[in-house]
């Protein structure tokens, strides 16, 4: 016992700038969301765009966000510098607010969902680099759980503030475009003046001037990282999105729709809340024990809701899986910062995005389909399979050394 209170000790503190970018991240997130829940009702019932339209700009904005992703991240890695270009990411969220209230056209929504989409895709893969970079290795499980923390209660804060903006001012959409401004900017400011990022540092072989993009760098970024990337592809397959968790309450346990929102309370509330103890719990007991029980804990959930009898089972299996967003999320992203050299940090980033917009795509389009010919509780039986299998391969690829998988 003595030992590990000395350990716990010796433990570094979150630096100051990880808890800058964690605000600076619950601002952008606060911001972005209580726009995106609005945008495609305001395109409907105000602008009258069809909804084949919608799905069409919402589809390409996500694509073109993706891409940015990886393309930032190997960027940042290029230029040895990612400050700079998380501001310009938040700058041009920023623009797209005011851009929204103050031309109500079809037009100046799409400009503003590209600027949107464009400047959270310039951000991401620098802005979880960058946490690596600041956060010293023994809590880096910590950090990154931190960040995750505040970001997601930033997306929760947003719903919630967009919803009694839209009751207070009797549904005027440009009113609550113009208070989403005011958070984005709060992130603006944080970047610029808050964060001081981290000399680089840097292999002498590095030292010379890079091409952007180098082909060799694909290898260079370890067996352990693919290994693990090959995990993260499957085992976000079987990541099921709320919207399905929102159709099996309300269709098949009479879940009124004003009570719908307690699936995405509920969901992000234990992703939030979780998030940093799990990152916490990885630097103490390993990143891959911790990692399987993210996994079980998915399996679990899914178990729940696909034999539930009521609407309380379901409500507990939501929240399982929002734990379990809590650690894989916070878990796969201290892994990649880990297993990557430091100067393809941004890369290794950019790489995930890119595995997890595939998987994710996947994920979305067979559980719909097996729901429509099935129902949803078949899709959740079948994300169960697939966490399984993913957890076999988790095993199958751990480290042999210093760490003891826990299985569920």
């Amino acid at each position: 016992m003595a030992n590990s209170e000395n350990e716990n000790q010796e433990l570094p503190s979150i630096p100051t700038a990880i808890w800058g970018l964690g605000i600076a991240v619950f601002f952008v997130n606060l911001s972005s969301v209580m726009i995106r829940s609005l945008v495609p009702v305001y395109m409907k019932s105000v602008l009258g765009v069809a909804t084949s339209w919608i799905g069409i700009l919402e589809g390409i904005v996500e694509g073109l966000s993706f891409l940015t992703k990886l393309l930032s991240g190997v960027f940042s890695d290029y230029l040895r510098r990612r400050k700079y270009i998380i501001i310009i990411g938040y700058t041009l969220s920023l623009f797209s607010r005011p851009l929204m209230a103050m031309f109500s056209t079809f037009h100046a929504v799409v400009a503003a969902k590209i600027l949107d989409r464009l400047g959270n895709g310039i951000q991401a893969s620098p802005r979880d680099a960058l946490v690596g970079d600041l956060s010293p290795k023994p809590i880096r499980g910590a950090c990154y759980g931190l960040r995750i923390s505040l970001g997601t209660a930033g997306s929760f804060f947003g719903a919630l503030f967009g919803l009694i903006l839209m009751y207070w001012n009797n549904d005027d959409y440009q009113l609550v475009f113009w208070f989403a401004s005011i958070p984005a900017l709060i992130a603006v400011l944080i970047m610029t003046f808050m964060i001081r990022e981290p000399e680089q540092n840097m292999h002498p072989k590095d030292k010379q001037i890079r091409k952007p993009i180098h082909l060799s760098d694909i290898p260079r970024l370890g067996r352990t990282y693919w290994m693990l990337m090959i995990v993260v592809g499957v085992f976000l397959i079987a990541q099921l999105g709320e919207a399905i968790m929102v159709l099996h309450a309300h269709q098949n346990f009479g879940l009124s729709s004003k009570n719908t929102p307690l699936i995405l309370l509920i969901y992000n509330s234990t992703y939030s809340l979780f998030s940093y103890p799990a990152g916490r719990l990885s630097d103490k007991f390993g990143r891959y024990n911790v990692l399987a029980l993210g996994f079980c804990c998915l399996i679990a959930g899914d178990l729940m809701l696909a034999y539930a009898w009521n609407v309380e089972i379901v409500l507990a299996g939501v929240a399982l899986c929002g734990i379990q967003m809590a650690v894989t999320q916070s878990l796969f992203m201290s892994l990649v910062a880990d297993s990557v050299p430091e100067d393809l940090r941004g890369t290794g980033f950019g790489m995930f995005y890119l595995i997890c917009a595939c998987s994710v795509l996947i994920s979305n389009s067979s559980a719909g389909l097996i729901a429509d010919y099935f129902g949803e509780s078949m899709s959740f039986l079948c994300s169960m399979i697939v966490a399984i299998i993913a957890l076999i391969m988790l095993l199958l690829i751990r480290p042999k050394k210093n760490e003891t998988v826990v299985l569920c």
